[in-house]
């Protein structure tokens, strides 16, 4: 009985977790569709939806490159 029901609750936990993460994500930074729909769509066609905003909705974080010492800039250096 537990292993017929392991699939349906894998689904309705990761339609969970991509909902909650396309309601937390930043509106201006969400790519393709407004994040309303993509809330609607991972939640009417969850498959589908859930493989579509970690794929193409999802916000993309770049790094920042990491600041470096004053010392290993040579402008900075000329300056002095």
């Amino acid at each position: 009985m537990l292993l017929r029901a392991f699939p349906i609750l894998l689904l309705v936990a990761c339609t969970i977790f991509t909902a909650v993460h396309v309601v937390q994500s930043n509106s201006m930074k969400v790519r393709g569709l407004p994040k309303a729909l993509w809330f609607i769509i991972v939640l009417i066609v969850p498959v589908i939806g859930m493989i579509a905003w970690w794929v193409v909705g999802r916000p993309v974080h770049i790094q920042p490159l990491p600041p470096t010492a004053p010392d290993d800039d040579t402008d900075f250096l000329r300056r002095l």
